[in-house]
């Protein structure tokens, strides 16, 4: 079995005119934590969102699991083993916090009467708090809809969803931009979980500290191509602020200047 959990091969991604990522190629081996950062418009989120199927690439191949792949949308991506945390979220408003950890894969009881049976509402509820507990979400009301929930919070439900169900790779997209600290630290324990599973993730972010923190890789972003690849222990904040502004780019990236 291969190392490597994810590949891109030319990557590329273009809105009529527009070229939103150009050429990228990236690995993300098993296990491997890797960030990507860059500035606004740099391609980061178009570049997740090709990976997950949320968007149809314009040309290029994703290799995941040892195999290539087209995923039609979202759920064929989850179904292969990719947990997303978009910006968006992707939240159910009018659910709440169980239905929401088990939309799409709800757990369901009497499965012996054939096409009719019914949820377990009992069991999601508990894997629910199971889960919330593993991940140190703290939600006073796991019944009350998610629209009555405050961002941070919602946030919180979001990425717990997706530490609950063993995935072959984790993305999270900005997952603590609009956190306070508490709730930041919550998530960036999810994280080194993740990391003590032996569970791969990429992680966009423009926290500097969080990611010299948590990762082990960066890749850096700079107007729809990858600029630099970075190994943190080799790297600083001003090393990659450089590359990000294009103070610098590494040779093998320089049509990315």
């Amino acid at each position: 079995m291969s190392d490597i959990i994810l590949e891109t091969r030319d990557l590329t991604k273009h809105y009529g005119g527009v070229h939103a990522l150009e050429g990228a190629n990236f690995t993300l081996r098993r296990g491997e934590h890797v960030a990507i950062m860059g500035d606004n418009g740099a391609g980061k989120s178009t570049f997740v969102r090709q990976i997950t199927g949320v968007e149809q690439r314009t040309r290029g191949e994703i290799i995941f699991d040892g195999k290539p792949v087209h995923f039609a949308g979202p759920l064929e991506a989850r179904n292969a083993g990719i947990e997303t945390v978009f910006q968006t979220l992707a939240l159910a408003d009018q659910l709440d916090v169980p239905d929401n950890l088990f939309l799409g894969r709800e757990i369901t009881k009497y499965n012996w009467l054939g096409p009719f049976r019914m949820l377990d509402y009992k069991a999601m509820r508990q894997r629910t708090m199971d889960a919330l507990v593993k991940t140190g979400v703290k939600i006073p009301n796991i019944r009350g809809s998610i629209e009555r929930m405050s961002g941070g919070q919602r946030q919180c439900v979001a990425i717990a969803r997706t530490a609950t169900f063993h995935s072959k790779l984790t993305i999270m997209d900005e997952p603590t931009a609009a956190l306070g600290v508490q709730e930041t630290a919550q998530v960036e324990n999810i994280v080194r979980t993740l990391k003590e599973a032996g569970e791969p993730l990429i992680l966009i972010s423009h926290n500097m500290r969080q990611v010299m923190d948590l990762v082990d890789r960066i890749v850096v972003f700079r107007r729809g191509r990858i600029c630099a690849n970075l190994r943190k222990e080799e790297t600083n904040g001003e090393d990659v602020v450089a590359y990000i502004t294009g103070a610098k780019t590494q040779p093998e990236y320089e049509e990315a200047a």
